[in-house]
């Protein structure tokens, strides 16, 4: 290969990383700042405090909605009725997402777990009595969960995945950049040596 040609594939590809690079980087800009802010927050959990502030709401099932709770088998787990389900959610503004309840004898009960606190309904199949509790641990916890992908759901599991596809592709075109620039920087590699190694001293002096 000529030195023309070779030259003319160089601009190519730095091109082609920059491009590259610059596009994952627009993609990964905010949530990357999000994970790394996250990932402070979650490193000094113990230090920041939290006070959860719980809610409740009671209400009262229509009796035609209650024949349903009483009438069905008994069963280990299972979904609302969706007349029942459409109730609590016009009455109390909850959402069951398709979630199982677990249905003993005497009560319905129905965890509602969420990022930054917790919540569950309870559904008295004698009475009809219902109640609705919400903890919130604020905006922290809330964050820190999101981090995690704790109770998030699935769409925002898929999001993460994304995300960190994205992340390998900025570092992956960063590391390309990198190998393309490094004969007139010498100190590109020692740089990248030290990313490597210094938390490798750490984990073996420090963690055990």
């Amino acid at each position: 290969m000529s030195a023309v040609e070779e030259q003319k594939r160089r601009v190519f590809w730095l091109k082609q990383m920059y491009r590259w690079h610059w596009i994952s980087a627009g993609i990964c800009l905010v949530a990357m700042l999000m994970f790394s802010i996250t990932g402070i927050t979650l490193n000094h959990a113990g230090q920041i405090g939290a006070k959860p502030t719980v809610s409740t709401q009671d209400a009262q099932l229509p009796a035609p909605l209650l024949a349903r709770i009483t009438h069905t088998a008994t069963a280990e787990r299972a979904r609302l009725p969706p007349a029942v389900a459409d109730w609590v959610e016009s009455s109390l503004g909850v959402r069951d997402a398709g979630r199982d309840a677990e249905w003993s004898e005497d009560e319905v009960y129905l965890s509602l777990p969420r990022p930054g606190g917790d919540a569950w309904l309870s559904i008295d199949r004698k009475s009809g009595a219902v109640r609705y509790e919400r903890t919130d641990r604020g905006w922290v916890s809330y964050l820190n969960d999101l981090h995690k992908g704790r109770n998030a759901g699935p769409i925002w599991s898929a999001f993460i995945d994304v995300f960190a596809g994205a992340c390998v592709l900025f570092a992956g075109t960063g590391l390309f950049l990198l190998k393309m620039h490094a004969p007139r920087r010498p100190s590109t590699w020692p740089l990248v040596a030290l990313g490597l190694v210094l938390p490798v001293v750490l984990l073996i002096i420090f963690v055990h």
